[in-house]
């Protein structure tokens, strides 16, 4: 499937799911190949190697079973970001070939887990792909949409798709937030660079 159909098959679960806001793809880019004349692209080893050094934090992003998946939904996401205040929005990036994504999109919902410093095993677990992602897994309800609470995260938002735009690669999906929470938990989040996972660190009084 490509980019211009993985966002119009998300826009149909949508419009069936009876979603009322208007949730549009952008049209596909026009595409070329790079001439013999042209800088060659970016390598992608070297790509990964420099953006790795961006520290970001951990999420899974969950979805409630639905009718033609009755099994939760899962997967971890490191490319999540607030976007909009007014009206509130959130957005997040997946792989267009990720297995996971049309489960959401069928949903119409999902909930962003914002994992602690302790829960690197809890996001390993949501990176396998085909695993029974939710065996031994914690979590209740989120309040608006159903999805997935996980049990000891940071912080939780429950939203419904606003919108899904094509980028490269991956898809750009937007959420409305619905409701949202946070710990008390004090240990902070747990963050991922350099191809690992870390923790914030108490800045030292010095003296």
């Amino acid at each position: 499937m490509g980019h211009a159909g993985a966002a119009a098959a998300a826009v149909r679960y949508l419009r069936s799911a009876g979603i009322p806001a208007p949730v549009e793809p952008l049209p596909r880019p026009e595409l070329r190949c790079v001439g013999a004349d042209e800088r060659a692209p970016v390598d992608q080893a070297e790509f990964r190697r420099v953006l790795g050094n961006f520290a970001t934090g951990v999420t899974v992003i969950t979805a409630p079973a639905t009718e033609g998946s009755p099994t939760p939904a899962g997967f971890a996401c490191q490319s999540f970001s607030s976007l909009s205040l007014d009206p509130p929005l959130v957005a997040f990036m997946v792989g267009r070939t990720s297995t996971t994504w049309p489960r959401i999109a069928e949903a119409g919902v999902f909930c962003v887990n914002i994992l602690g410093a302790g829960q690197g095993e809890l996001c390993r677990a949501f990176a396998v792909s085909g695993a029974d992602k939710f065996a031994g897994v914690a979590y209740d309800a989120a309040p608006a949409s159903g999805s997935p609470r996980l049990t000891g995260a940071a912080a939780w938002i429950d939203c419904t798709i606003h919108a899904v735009h094509t980028g490269g690669d991956h898809l750009i999906v937007v959420g409305r937030v619905n409701a949202l929470g946070a710990s008390e938990a004090t240990e902070g989040p747990l963050l991922f660079h350099r191809g690992r996972f870390d923790r914030l660190h108490a800045a030292s009084d010095g003296g």
